[in-house]
C-alpha cells in the first residue's frame, strides 16, 4: 500500500487535536499525519507531543505565530516530499472534513486522477449547519472562479484534498503567493494549468462543531482580487512550470 501523510494546519485546536489525530489514523496504516501548528497559545503543539510519544505515524512542525494557511500547507508539502510520501492530503482540523473519505480520496488517485477533490457541488455533495446566505454566497464565489479561470472545477474553494506525489514535485512551490483561502484555489489552478487530471469526489462539509471558526470578513474580497491576479498571471506563463 502507498504512503498517505495527511497535512492539517492548526492553531487553537485543542478540542479537537485529539480526536482528528486518532480519527484519521484509524483509516489504516498506510496514513501518517503531519500537524503543523503556528504557535497556538491554547497548548495545541504539546497535546501533538503527547500523542507521538505514543505513534510514530505522527509528525509535528511547531511554527512561531500565525504565518497564513497557505505557508502551512507549502511547508507540508515539502515536508512529504522530502520525506518519500506517495499521496499527500490536505485536511482541516476541526471534523469539517470526514476522515472515512481519505481513502475515497486516495482511491480516485489510484484509479487515474492526479488530484482529487473533496466537493461540496458535485452530484451527491452537501453542506452541513451553514445558513442559506452562507451556502449562497459560497456558490457564488464558485462560480465566479469557474468563470473568470475557465478551470472546469466545481470547488475550487474546497480544502479537502488529495496530491499524487507528481503534482506537487512538477510545482514550483515558491511561485504560489496567496496565504489565505485563496491559496486553495491557487493550487488547482496550477495543476489544472500543468496538464493534471482533477477529480471532484462528493463529500459532506459539516460546519465544526467545537473551537472558533478561522473565516474572517476579509476572504471575499481577497478572493475576488486573487482569481483575477491569477487569470493575468496565466497570460503571461506564470503557471507553465
Amino acid at each position: 500500500m502507498e504512503s498517505c501523510l495527511v497535512i492539517i494546519p492548526t492553531y487553537n485546536e485543542i478540542e479537537n487535536i485529539d480526536a482528528i489525530t486518532k480519527a484519521v489514523l484509524a483509516q489504516g496504516n498506510h496514513f501518517s499525519i503531519l500537524i503543523i501548528d503556528d504557535g497556538s497559545p491554547d497548548g495545541t503543539g504539546q497535546a501533538v507531543k503527547d500523542l507521538q510519544a505514543h505513534n510514530q505515524h505522527i509528525h509535528l512542525i511547531e511554527r512561531a505565530g500565525k504565518l497564513g494557511l497557505g505557508t502551512a500547507y507549502i511547508e507540508g508539502f515539502k515536508y512529504g516530499l522530502s520525506h518519500g510520501f506517495d499521496y499527500i492530503f490536505e485536511m482541516d482540523a476541526d471534523f469539517s472534513h470526514n476522515p472515512k473519505d481519505l481513502n475515497r480520496l486516495l482511491e480516485a488517485c489510484q484509479q487515474g486522477a492526479d488530484l482529487a477533490v473533496g466537493s461540496r457541488y458535485v452530484q451527491g455533495g452537501n453542506i452541513k449547519n451553514w445558513s442559506k446566505d452562507r451556502v449562497l454566497l459560497s456558490y457564488c464565489a464558485s462560480l465566479y472562479v469557474r468563470t473568470v479561470t475557465g478551470m472546469p472545477v466545481k470547488d475550487p474553494t474546497a480544502g479537502f484534498i488529495c496530491f499524487s506525489r507528481k503534482v506537487l514535485a512538477a510545482f514550483n512551490l515558491d511561485k504560489i503567493k496567496f496565504k489565505g483561502y485563496t491559496f486553495q484555489i491557487e493550487m488547482k489552478y496550477y495543476a489544472w494549468n500543468l496538464g493534471f487530471k482533477i477529480k471532484e469526489v462528493p463529500i459532506t462539509f459539516v460546519d465544526r462543531e467545537k473551537g472558533t471558526s478561522k473565516m474572517h470578513a476579509n476572504i471575499v474580497s481577497e478572493a475576488i482580487k486573487g482569481v483575477l491576479q491569477m487569470r493575468l498571471r496565466k497570460l503571461k506563463g506564470y503557471y507553465e512550470g
